[in-house]
C-alpha cells in the first residue's frame, strides 16, 4: 500500500524559500512518477512539478518554472523534495506529494496518470 507523508511547509515572506519533503513507502511500481500538487482555497488541485523516480524526466507548471525544483537525494528510495525559491503570494496553498504508476510512460506530463496523494498535505503561506 502506497503511503506518502509531506513535511516542510510553513510561513514565509515573499521572496523567501522553503523545502518540502515527501517520505514515500510501499511504492512497488516498476516505474514510478513522483509529483507535487497544490490546492489553494476555492481552487482546484493543480500539478506543480513531477519527475520520473530515478530518472531525468521532469515537468514544471508555468507558474513555478525557474523557481521550484523537484529532486531526490537518492534513487534507492522514492523519497523526494520540492525546493521552492522566490516564493510569491500566489504560491500559498496546501501542497501534496503524490506517486503514480508510470509503467506505460515516462512521466513527461502529469495528466495521463492516476495519482495516489498524501493524506494531509503541508501548508505553505507566503505573505508580504
Amino acid at each position: 500500500q502506497v503511503q506518502l507523508q509531506e513535511s516542510g511547509g510553513g510561513s514565509v515572506q515573499v521572496g523567501g524559500s522553503l523545502r518540502l519533503s515527501c517520505h514515500a513507502s510501499g511504492v512497488t511500481y516498476s516505474r514510478t512518477c513522483l509529483g507535487w500538487f497544490r490546492q489553494a482555497p476555492g481552487k482546484e488541485r493543480e500539478a506543480v512539478a513531477t519527475k520520473l523516480h530515478g530518472g531525468a524526466t521532469v515537468y514544471y507548471s508555468n507558474a513555478v518554472k525557474g523557481r521550484f525544483t523537484i529532486n531526490q537525494d537518492s534513487t534507492k528510495n522514492p523519497d523526494f523534495y520540492l525546493q521552492m525559491n522566490r516564493l510569491k503570494r500566489d504560491d500559498s496553498a496546501i501542497y501534496y506529494c503524490a506517486a503514480a504508476d508510470a509503467s506505460d510512460g515516462y512521466c513527461f506530463t502529469p495528466e495521463p496518470y492516476d495519482w495516489h496523494y498524501g493524506d494531509r498535505g503541508t501548508q505553505v503561506t507566503v505573505s508580504s
